[in-house]
C-alpha cells in the first residue's frame, strides 16, 4: 500500500504507550495496534482527528504517501 502509518514515531516522540493512546482516543486497543501497523484499510477522520488532538500533531505527521511501484 502506498499509505504508510507513522503512528509509533509521533507516539514515541511523546513518550505515549499504545495503551494509553487507545485510552484516550476511544478505541480499543486491537483497533490501534491495527492502525499502528498499517493493517487497517481506512480510518474515519473523527478518529484521526482525535489522534491528532491527543497528540497535538498534523495528520501529515501521521501518514504519509510513497509511491507503489505499480504507481511508477
Amino acid at each position: 500500500m502506498a499509505i504508510i502509518v507513522r503512528l509509533d514515531r509521533m507516539m514515541a516522540d511523546r513518550k505515549m504507550s499504545l495503551n494509553e493512546l487507545a485510552d484516550k482516543v476511544g478505541l480499543s486497543n486491537v483497533n490501534m495496534s491495527n492502525l499502528k501497523t498499517g493493517k487497517m484499510k481506512g480510518i474515519r477522520f473523527e478518529t484521526l482527528n482525535s489522534i491528532c488532538k491527543v497528540l497535538d500533531c498534523q495528520p501529515g505527521e501521521i501518514l504519509e504517501y510513497t509511491p507503489d511501484e505499480d504507481d511508477e
